[in-house]
């Protein structure tokens, strides 16, 4: 199929599902990627406190912190 006539499928709201090889699809900029982060000892104690008390690790806790941060942040802009 030519992409035209892709295109023009998708425009006209046609299921084009049918037409993709999804097998390696991936949704873009959701790859981990590594950072590595200092905290003082009263932070890591603390963060360590709350993921306890929440009964998560301490990675997602950050994580989960940092995104709702950063949500709240795109939404005032």
């Amino acid at each position: 199929m030519k992409a035209e006539d892709f295109d023009r499928k998708f425009d006209e709201g046609e299921d084009v599902t049918e037409l993709l090889d999804l097998s390696r699809a991936r949704r873009v900029r959701e790859e981990p990627k590594r950072v590595n982060v200092d905290f003082p000892i009263w932070m890591v104690e603390s963060l360590d406190k709350e993921s306890r008390r929440l009964r998560i690790p301490r990675q997602a806790l950050i994580k989960l912190w940092i995104a709702e941060k950063l949500e709240k942040l795109s939404s005032i802009s």
